[in-house]
């Protein structure tokens, strides 16, 4: 049976690990991860992208066994590794979505983190425990200042701690928490809702989003402008307006602007 399955219909792809009942990620797993992704980002029609899990837990993490006899040669290329599948999520030019529950925890919560949204069972529990096993969080452990504020980031990773779904979402872990058995209908809501928006400006949004991260805000906000204006070099702008404004002329949308401008 494969540990993990793609899926791509209308747009709409979705990976799945399939290595219950705590879907491990061993080394091979993680390349073969990054492989996905960078495979999905060959597709121009693709939309949205939704990374879910079988079994108990999205994923319990990195496997111990593998990581317990590592020199420091084999450690820098196991994280190096983990690090490359995510940045291939990060990097991914659409959408990506995380469905969680049961456990995200160590490189499988910076899996997650790695992704745009994140969509949350209320039983989920998330957490950073590498400092119990005697090895620093790292790679994009270092995006959780930036979600939760230095001081939970302090408490995630100093301390271990798991913290549940509802104490996640309050802190800006993740977006959404949804009862257990309304999760999928709360993660094809958000997906749809992704799918059904202009591609083009999506695609955009999401490539600032990652470049906002990295620069100061006045070369931001300049980038953003050119952006902007580059937008519109294609037909998308004027198309996606037109409808607006037909829709409102018919009484049928209820958006209450003009996506805020």
């Amino acid at each position: 049976m494969p540990d993990f399955t793609v899926t791509n219909r209308s747009g709409i792809a979705r990976i799945t690990l399939t290595r219950p009942p705590l879907n491990i990620l061993t080394p091979s797993l993680i390349d073969r991860l990054g492989a996905a992704f960078r495979g999905l980002q060959e597709d121009p029609d693709l939309r949205v992208v939704v990374v879910a899990a079988e079994g108990r837990a999205f994923s319990a993490g990195v496997e111990v066994q593998a990581m317990r006899d590592l020199d420091v040669t084999a450690a820098r290329s196991l994280i190096g590794a983990l690090h490359a599948t995510i940045v291939a999520v990060r990097e991914c030019p659409v959408p990506v979505l995380a469905r969680l529950h049961g456990h995200v925890l160590g490189g499988a919560l910076e899996l997650a983190l790695g992704a745009d949204l994140r969509v949350a069972a209320r039983s989920c529990r998330l957490g950073m425990p590498e400092i119990k096993v005697g090895i620093p969080s790292v790679i994009e452990a270092a995006l959780l200042p930036g979600l939760v504020g230095w001081g939970r980031a302090a408490q995630l990773l100093l301390l271990g701690d798991t913290i549940d779904a509802p104490t996640a979402e309050r802190w800006g872990l993740v977006n959404r928490v949804a009862p257990d058995d309304t999760l999928d209908a709360e993660v094809e809501a958000w997906t749809g809702r992704l799918a059904a928006l202009p591609p083009g400006a999506v695609r955009q949004q999401k490539a600032l989003l990652g470049r906002w991260r990295q620069i100061d805000l006045d070369s931001a906000i300049a980038l953003s402008m050119d952006v902007f204006a580059r937008a519109y070099a294609a037909d998308e702008p004027r198309r996606a307006m037109q409808a607006f404004l037909d829709r409102r002329e018919a009484g049928t949308d209820r958006s209450g602007g003009v996506a805020g401008r």
